[in-house]
Parts: structure tokens; C-alpha cells; sequence
């Protein structure tokens, strides 16, 4: 403080730190501004969603409905039957609708939601007399996937798609004999004596293999009533008709299990006479398919957490 212009010199550091300081505020600032925005935004995506897949509004004129089928079917997965009798029925109800195109991708899945989309179709066809409804396979139709196609008037296919494996089945794996060798100890207490039915981790039930199969016989007795049901007198059976194989488009053509081969734009264009396709087919949007996965991963943590401490 002896030095000359020493009172200059702290009035020049006190400024510069001063305006420093600003500066922090100033970033400090942007950033909770983008911050915020960006969670307001979130905030109306999760409300309004993105991608949405909603189909364009009805003008009257004629065309050809699409309602695809891409993937596994299950009340869970991307094509459930919630959203798909959604778009049947849009289709079905819209005037301009000349006749409907299920385009299939599928490899199967539920037995349950395969069922109830036949079951719809079958009824949407006998209200709307008029609309034929047409199955158009790409790549595959298997299991439930032909359990759904069946409830079309006519299946087309290319010659080297994948379609059959009309069988149920149901898997697993057993670790009794791992366990042995690591010296882990099975405790298991169930209230009733099949309370524990086909436990991995327990040696396998006779009795309970047996009801297995038998349950499997019985829902797979339900597919060979709905292929008959659906395909009639086309179907030209054998014994491995319903024992789970696969055949190609081409090959499928011969058995009666599909009609011919086509494709979306020509079944519209050919047999429908509606060039014009639109698309009814529902979508998750972006907030659905959120929620559903961070909702599978809270619970998963939440499981996990409790197994690793244990209720408190």
C-alpha cells in the first residue's frame, strides 16, 4: 500500500474481479435457460408426444387401407392387439375404404393377442360385407403371425417368404445339475403342491411335464381349428400341416396355406382397384415408448435394490 497508485491499481482488480463475475452470472444463467427450455419441451413432447403415426384424415375417396404388422405380437411388444383392432376398425369405418391390406412381418408371439385381432377382423369382415380384407407376407408369417392372416379372405406371399409354423411351444432351461456342481442348495416352499410348476431350479415333475402337454395340445388344437376355420377347403393337409414347420411363399402356394403371390401395391391396384394406400396402422408414440422403458428399468432397479438389501 506504499507503492504509488496503489489505490488505482486495487480499483482496476476490484473491477476486473467484479466483471468476472458477471460473467459467471451471465453463463450461469444461459445454462439454466436452456436448462429450463429444454425441460419444458420434454415436458410437452411427453404430453403431446413425437411420432405419433397417426394416420391423415378421411376425405372420402377411395383407397386401399393399410394396417401393418411388424414384429413380435404380444400385449407388451410394438404390435399388440389394443393397437391393431385400433386401426382395423378406423379402417373398416372410414367411407373411402375400398378394402384393407394387412402387410405381415411377423415371427408369432401370444397366442392371446393373435386370437383377439382374428377374432376382430372375422367381425369387422362380417359388418363391413363389402370390404375384402386381404394378408400380404414379406419376409414372415409364422405362428401367430399366420393365426392372424388366416382371418383374411385371400394370403399373398413372395416365393422365397417364410410362412407355417403352426405348433405352440414353450421353453425354458433347467440348472439342477449346475447346481449340484457348485454346491448351491435349491429352498423352495410353495401352498399347493404345483405352486413350483416347471421351477428351473428344481428337478422336473412328470406329472407336471404331462399337464404342460396337454395345455400346449389344447391351445394348439385352437390354432389347427382357426387355419381350417380360415383357409377351408384350400387347405390341402398332411401330416406336418400342423407340426410346426416352416415353408416357403412358393411352397406355401401348394399346401392352400396361402393363395398366390402379391405384394401391397399390387393386391391395391390388381384386386382391390384402390392405387390410393393410406396407412391406419397405430404407432406408440415417443412418451409411450418412454414411459414403458423407464418404467421396466424403475422396476427393474427397484427389484434389484431389494434384492441386495432386503426390506428394512
Amino acid at each position: 500500500m506504499n507503492e504509488p497508485g496503489w489505490e488505482r491499481k486495487l480499483v482496476e482488480q476490484l473491477a476486473f474481479e467484479s466483471l468476472k463475475e458477471q460473467r459467471r452470472r451471465r453463463r450461469w444463467s444461459i445454462f439454466f435457460k436452456i436448462l429450463g427450455f429444454g425441460y419444458v419441451g420434454f415436458i410437452l413432447m411427453m404430453v403431446w408426444g413425437w411420432d405419433r403415426g397417426e394416420v391423415a384424415t378421411s376425405d372420402g375417396a377411395a383407397h386401399t387401407a393399410l394396417v401393418q404388422l411388424d414384429g413380435v405380437i404380444g400385449g407388451g411388444d410394438e404390435v399388440n392387439a389394443e393397437q391393431v383392432i385400433l386401426a382395423l376398425q378406423a379402417a373398416f369405418d372410414d367411407a373411402g375404404t375400398r378394402g384393407v391390406v394387412l402387410r405381415i412381418n411377423s415371427p408369432g408371439g401370444s397366442p392371446v393377442q393373435a386370437g383377439m385381432i382374428n377374432d376382430e377382423i372375422r367381425r369387422l369382415r362380417a359388418k363391413h360385407a363389402n370390404v375384402p380384407v386381404y394378408a400380404v407376407v414379406e419376409d414372415i408369417c409364422a405362428s401367430g403371425g399366420y393365426y392372424v392372416a388366416v382371418a383374411a379372405d385371400k394370403i399373398f406371399v413372395d416365393k422365397a417368404s417364410l410362412v407355417g409354423s403352426i405348433g405352440v411351444r414353450m421353453d425354458g432351461f433347467g440348472f439342477t445339475e449346475a447346481m449340484q456342481k457348485l454346491g448351491v442348495e435349491r429352498r423352495l416352499l410353495t401352498a399347493g403342491e404345483n405352486k413350483g410348476f416347471l421351477d428351473p431350479f428344481s428337478p422336473q415333475d412328470p406329472k407336471q411335464q404331462d399337464f404342460a402337454r396337454q395345455m400346449l395340445g389344447e391351445i394348439h388344437q385352437q390354432f389347427i381349428d382357426v387355419v381350417r376355420k380360415g383357409r377351408g377347403p384350400r387347405l390341402k393337409e398332411s401330416p406336418e400341416t400342423f407340426s410346426g414347420l416352416v415353408w416357403t411363399g412358393a411352397k406355401s402356394i401348394e399346401l392352400g396355406l396361402t393363395d398366390g403371390f402379391g405384394t401391397v401395391d399390387t393386391v391395391a391396384r390388381d384386386i382391390i382397384k384402390a392405387e390410393d394406400i393410406r396407412d391406419y396402422t397405430q404407432r406408440q408414440n415417443f412418451a409411450e415408448r418412454f414411459a414403458k422403458r423407464f418404467g421396466a428399468e424403475t422396476a427393474n432397479g427397484f427389484l434389484g435394490a431389494v434384492e441386495r438389501f432386503g426390506w428394512k
